[in-house]
């Protein structure tokens, strides 16, 4: 056994030796190279609070609509932070337009670890509101908000991109004593921090010019029946109604005066510079005037696109805000684009810096957080449909000369 097992080893090593000599063993195979790993990609969400039920719900949406869209521009585009690829997210939520749910809603929005916030669309809203993000060290850019009182707070993660009622209030005063010489008016607000505090600022500038306030009314977010104030105020013979509020109220608040025979002029701010306006108020609208932070749609240096763009995703016309909840978003990516990270302890402080063209125009921050020379812009109703008059900015008068004084402060502010 021991010779045939020695026998066979030999013969098995004289074939391996005549084969390696008479031909060379083929190479091996190449390994193939390995596919690279696709770049890992970093999901950012970002928070977008406003009224999206009830009353004001055609405000709301149009702002959540806004950013929707330029996070879809952020995503088709593709953007790169810090190395990495980046990808948002929206995450909306309703908060009625309700100071309390406002504040629930940005608890919400801290729970899941949101990188920035566009919202609120009321004031009443992001005032409380911002006390949470600033907890949080959360980014929190109004597109809307205009009560002083916002960024007066002294928090270090409140912006806003639209001008503010110490420059919309006496903006509005100025327009009703040089352009339509009231003499005696009649303020009334709907008892929110926004309602509230445009009608106060109007009524200090109006004052202080020497007109007289015949009445000094309020109601409230939810009224619809405005016959007793209306009457009240008919019996004193105001050449003017200013109303701080929004157009579900100024709406049946116009319409009723027609039927009530009151033969005032009606002025309010951009809460009633909606297309739902004209349609809750019918014939009554017309000849109503309204001021607005910012410039005519048309006129942005990015309206026309945008106006287009935003009509052709979504089948429905800008109604108000979307082009600053747009400009947020990108404001936003700015700043974490310059900070070269997503995290918002770390591009915060580069929002103060921030040196941005966007859809409205050229956006830049004060050391409170708001808007650097936003414009305003002064509308009437005409022929059913809301027509620029003029566009001023802070500290400069309707006819665009320089302002005499500075804006009076209201009563909000000094609160």
């Amino acid at each position: 056994m021991n010779r045939r097992h020695i026998l066979a080893t030999v013969s098995t090593l004289a074939f391996a030796i005549l084969v390696g000599c008479g031909k060379e063993a083929p190479p091996a195979a190449p390994k193939k190279a390995e596919a690279p790993k696709p770049q890992e990609v970093a999901m950012v969400r970002i928070g977008s609070a406003s009224p999206l039920t009830g009353p004001q719900a055609h405000i709301g949406i149009d702002i959540k609509n806004g950013v929707q869209l330029a996070i879809d521009d952020l995503n088709a585009k593709g953007v790169e932070i810090g190395g990495r690829k980046v990808r948002f997210e929206l995450i909306a939520e309703d908060d009625e337009a309700n100071p309390t749910k406002a504040t629930t809603v940005a608890q919400k929005f801290v729970d899941a670890k949101v990188a920035a916030v566009v919202g609120h669309f009321n004031s009443g809203a992001s005032i409380p509101a911002s006390k949470v993000y600033s907890d949080a060290g959360i980014p929190q850019i109004s597109p809307s908000s205009t009560n002083p009182k916002y960024t007066l707070q002294g928090f270090k993660t409140a912006f806003r991109v639209v001008a503010h009622d110490d420059q919309q209030g006496p903006t509005l005063g100025k327009v009703a004593v040089e352009k339509l010489k009231a003499r005696t008016v009649a303020v009334i607000d709907d008892s929110t921090a926004y309602g509230q505090g445009l009608a106060d600022a109007f009524a200090a500038t109006v004052k202080a010019a020497g007109v007289k306030i015949v009445a000094r009314e309020h109601t409230t977010d939810k009224d619809t029946d405005f016959t007793s104030i209306l009457t009240k105020i008919k019996g004193r013979r105001a050449d003017l109604i200013m109303f701080g509020g929004i157009d579900p109220q100024a709406g049946p608040m116009v319409k009723q005066m027609a039927t009530l025979g009151i033969k005032a002029k009606f002025i309010g701010g951009d809460g009633i510079q909606t297309a739902n306006f004209i349609k809750l108020a019918g014939d009554a609208a017309e000849g109503v005037m309204a001021s607005t932070p910012g410039l005519p749609k048309e006129q942005m240096p990015g309206g026309k696109a945008f106006l287009d763009r935003f009509k052709a995703k979504f089948n429905a016309e800008v109604e108000l805000y979307a082009p600053m909840g747009y400009d947020a978003v990108m404001v936003f990516v700015d700043a974490m684009k310059r900070a070269g990270s997503t995290e918002p302890a770390k591009f915060l402080p580069e929002i103060g810096k921030t040196n941005y063209r966007g859809v409205i125009g050229p956006i830049a921050f004060d050391e409170k957080g708001d808007l650097r020379n936003g414009p305003i812009t002064i509308y009437v109703v005409k022929g059913s449909k809301w027509e620029a008059l003029e566009t001023v900015t802070p500290g400069a008068a309707p006819g665009g000369g320089e302002a005499t004084a500075e804006p009076a402060k209201s009563d909000a502010a000094k609160k």
